[in-house]
């Protein structure tokens, strides 16, 4: 039967948005092919502007849409496939935060459903996110790249295999907090040596965006570039030395471990 729209979203949350934002603002799809649902007509109302298709009604998006997207919060899954009710979608993709695409498949009983797994972060809101992807389900090239295609309007793809889905989200998924905490605790201490907040933040911001763009665009290691900044006479040395003393490396790695035990914990669940 034939489809009334290619791509369907359940849950109209921050990561449906992101979707949404990055195709429609790309061209690649027209929003008359996208249709979202979700029970709050509230959050429906925050992308009306986009122009895409808005329900309450989860079942007419599954059956209604080629490929469908699953983009609730774990304590919500069992009641949206419920919502279904018997029907089946082929091609689902989910963001399911720890929820596995065996999970997913093993909720619709013995039918034949294909599953791709993808976890975004916030930037994606501004098509510049990082994104895990598997798609080892999927073996029509057209499919394999219209969800490409999908995620390419967001940022940049890293395929993975799901068994690092968990590192993937605790890395990217956490990341942009740490990052935005750091950022927050340059413009404090850029504030207290007697800079104006306004261009400490500007300086702030430069620093960590040119750092990183350093890092895409030479060719020298990480630690290569870490020495050249460290330079003789260079500020940054004694700095570093802090970071060292106080288990800098450490404590990130303590953040996304924590991240990665959480996920694990509502996948158990």
């Amino acid at each position: 039967m034939k489809k009334h729209f290619k791509l369907g979203i359940i849950g109209c949350g921050y990561k449906a948005h992101c979707i949404l934002r990055g195709l429609v603002l790309s061209d690649f799809l027209s929003e008359k092919k996208i249709i979202v649902s979700d029970v709050s007509e509230k959050e429906l109302e925050k992308v009306s502007y986009l122009g895409v298709g808005t329900t309450t009604d989860n079942k007419y998006v599954a059956e209604n849409c080629e490929f469908v997207i699953l983009a609730v919060g774990c304590a919500n899954f069992e009641n949206v496939i419920k919502s279904f009710g018997n029907v089946v979608p082929e091609k689902l993709i989910t963001l399911i935060s720890g929820v596995k695409k065996n999970a997913v498949k093993n909720a619709f009983g013995l039918h034949a459903v294909r599953v791709a797994r993808a976890v975004i972060n916030m930037p994606c809101f501004i098509g510049s996110g990082a994104i895990g992807l598997d798609m080892s389900d999927y073996k029509s090239l057209d499919d394999i790249e219209f969800i490409s295609k999908v995620f390419d309007n967001l940022g940049t793809i890293v395929c993975v295999d799901e068994s690092k889905m968990d590192a993937v989200e605790g890395l990217s998924g956490g990341g942009p907090a740490y990052a935005l905490m750091f950022i927050d605790s340059l413009i404090d201490a850029g504030a207290k040596q007697g800079l104006p907040k306004n261009e400490a933040k500007v300086l702030a911001v430069q620093t960590v965006l040119g750092a990183a763009e350093m890092v895409q665009r030479e060719e020298q290691t990480l630690a290569e570039l870490l020495v050249q900044a460290c330079g003789k006479g260079s500020v940054a040395i004694e700095g570093v030395k802090t970071f060292e003393k106080n288990n800098f490396s450490g404590t990130i790695s303590d953040a996304v471990d924590a991240g990665v035990k959480r996920l694990k914990e509502n996948s158990d669940k």
